[in-house]
């Protein structure tokens, strides 16, 4: 056995780095198991200067370092350059990180000491821990009917296999049914996502669950049982024929979740005209008989015989199958918890999504912008024929960015921002568009040409954090900064769009429980390997795709569900799927280790 070159362990792990932190102090116990390992030592043990860390390594004829703990890449520079200026090769610097492998919590520590000990080797970790392999059901369950769940779902199925697409609201299409245009290219949203949506509904290998919801996950990897809900429509999907006089004779209203509440639907209602299905579902919350016993309108207007019926009860079925992906999504940030800038106070302060169905064709005004009035009931929303705004303003990192909200950068605000400004003078040629950001993070390819190409348009685009918005003669006042003019600026608008941003859907630790899966710090659904793995979980047979696992625009959703879907198939291919990482003996580890390492420990 080769003998290993004298390392040293350096544990990086200042204070609040992780809210439920590791005992490093058996870390380091374990560390020193290894015959190697010359010198441990902590963040905290010494006076933090390269002067120090030198002594240490020239001392103990340290030739190489690994640096362990939740983010020990800060610090990789620093010893590379202590290792080049002792003479050593400063590429010796291994890294041992915790957060990448979901390592948050005391009782992660066995994880912990397999990752270390990968790393003291010089082994990768996704080598050495190999789980054991079961036999796998070809059936896959995906939850959620966004465009990642959809692309998913299409690749599987049109590898001849069966799927469950579980979606909990009355339609598949998430949230990019509601968009108008896509940034770059202002491709027409439906355009690109409705046949895939008719495609779904189409196939014979798949099961389409719309309004249902997993309660709960038992079995293990490739033979999962799914408790699924199936939420009473009250309409016979079978039987409708979707000709919409139930809906007229209605007499009861709620906001269209459908259009961000800018608009009203009746209580029997179809989410959006190319809903798939394309079905009438009655929402209990409003439904005069479901809260009274008192009216049955829809039921006397339908012209099916028993298609409507308003005393249908939930019911709960059960599936098995092999694999499972979540593709959840995600929800906008809640702009009232940022009361500074009038959302929920100012009727035409409006959020992102709200704006997308004013643009849309399909939305509350056919596409035109205009500002937002009440109705005979007092309700405040946007009609076709109201007044049209002069001046506009976007305001961008609303939720993100910032330590008191989100401290993550959401990806998609500044391009839809620039995507909503162009639309605004394509629209109204004469309107004032200013546009507040703070850092343009415009990434992606074609990103930075469609920013240049917004710049020329006679957008007012402004560098500086917006303070306030608040009325004034009549207008909304946005009062900020202008940090490259180094001047306080106010500006009078007829509108203000919030650009919010994205954080989990209201279900994600729910489903994480259910599904045995970390959240990362942000509270997305922990991926198993941000680089090498960015899809796979610590749970056999669970995958994630899309926004579930973090903010992400739609060309990387749609290329996160084909590879989960590609995993998927893998599996069913071999007719085996891996276990639970999480659970993996260390034990196992070690062995795992010990062969494929010609380093004595």
């Amino acid at each position: 056995m080769e003998k290993q070159e004298p390392t040293g362990v350096f544990f990086y792990n200042p204070k609040d780095t992780i809210p439920d932190p590791i005992d490093y102090s058996e870390l380091e116990a374990y560390a020193l198991k290894y015959t190697a390992v010359k010198q441990v030592w902590q963040y905290n043990d010494f006076v933090w200067n390269e002067g120090s860390l030198s002594t240490i390594i020239e001392s103990n004829q340290i030739e190489r370092v690994v640096l362990a703990g939740a983010v020990p890449g800060i610090v990789k520079t620093l010893f590379s350059k202590i290792l080049s200026l002792a003479g050593k090769d400063p590429d010796k610097v291994i890294l041992a990180s915790f957060n990448e492998h979901g390592i948050r919590k005391s009782s992660d520590l066995p994880r912990a000491k397999a990752v270390l000990a990968c790393a003291i080797c010089d082994i990768p970790y996704e080598i050495a821990a190999l789980p054991d392999e079961f036999p796998s059901s070809p059936a896959t369950l995906v939850i959620g009917g966004g465009i990642a769940g959809i692309q998913a779902s299409l690749e599987i199925a049109n590898s001849n296999n069966l799927v469950y697409l579980v979606e909990k609201s009355g339609t598949i299409g998430g949230k990019m049914a509601t968009f108008d245009k896509t940034f770059p290219t202002l491709d027409c949203a439906a355009c690109i996502l409705t046949p895939k949506m008719v495609e779904v509904n189409q196939n014979p290998n798949i099961k389409l669950m719309s309004y249902c919801e997993v309660l709960d996950v038992t079995g293990t990897p490739g033979n999962f049982s799914v408790k699924v809900l199936k939420k009473a429509r009250k309409v016979n999907v079978s039987t409708c024929i979707g000709c919409g006089t139930c809906a007229e004779k209605c007499p009861a209203q709620a906001p269209s979740e459908f259009d961000a509440g800018t608009a009203m639907r009746k209580a029997i209602y179809i989410p959006f005209p190319q809903a798939v299905p394309n079905k009438y579902l009655i929402d209990a919350e409003s439904c005069i008989y479901i809260k009274n016993g008192k009216c049955k309108a829809c039921v006397k207007a339908c012209p099916v015989p028993d298609c409507i019926n308003l005393d249908e009860q939930d019911q709960e079925v059960t599936l098995q199958v092999g694999n499972i992906i979540v593709a959840t999504g995600y929800k906008v940030f809640d702009a009232k918890r940022m009361p500074q800038f009038g959302y929920g106070v100012f009727p035409n302060v409006l959020t992102s999504l709200e704006f997308e169905r004013l643009l849309n064709a399909s939305g509350p005004t056919g596409g035109n912008i205009t500002v937002r009035t009440q109705d005979k009931k007092g309700n405040w929303i946007f009609g076709p024929d109201s007044e049209r705004p002069e001046s506009l303003a976007i305001i961008h990192c609303i939720g993100s960015r910032d330590k008191n909200y989100n401290k993550y950068c959401s990806r998609v605000c500044c391009m839809y921002s620039l995507k909503f400004a162009h639309l605004i003078l394509d629209k109204l040629p004469d309107a004032q568009v200013f546009e507040y950001f703070i850092d343009m993070r415009s990434f992606g390819k074609g990103y930075e040409e469609f920013y240049e190409r917004i710049k020329e348009e006679g957008v007012s685009i402004i560098r500086g954090k917006s303070a306030k918005v608040e009325e004034k003669n009549g207008k909304l006042q946005v009062r900020g900064e202008d940090i490259l003019l180094s001047t306080i600026i106010e500006n009078q608008v007829d509108m203000v769009i919030l650009s919010v941003g994205l954080e989990p859907s209201e279900d994600t630790e729910k489903l994480c429980n259910i599904l045995g899966i970390p959240q990362s710090e942000g509270g997305w659904m922990e991926e198993s390997n941000y680089n090498t793995n960015p899809t796979g979980t610590i749970k056999g047979g669970v995958l994630i795709a899309g926004t579930c696992q973090g903010p992400k625009d739609i060309p990387d959703t749609v290329a996160q569900g084909s590879a989960a879907a590609a995993r998927v198939i893998q599996s069913i291919l071999k007719g085996k799927v891996g276990g639970d990482i999480d659970t993996l003996p260390l034990e196992n580890i070690e062995h795992r280790i010990n062969e494929l390492t010609p380093i004595q420990s």
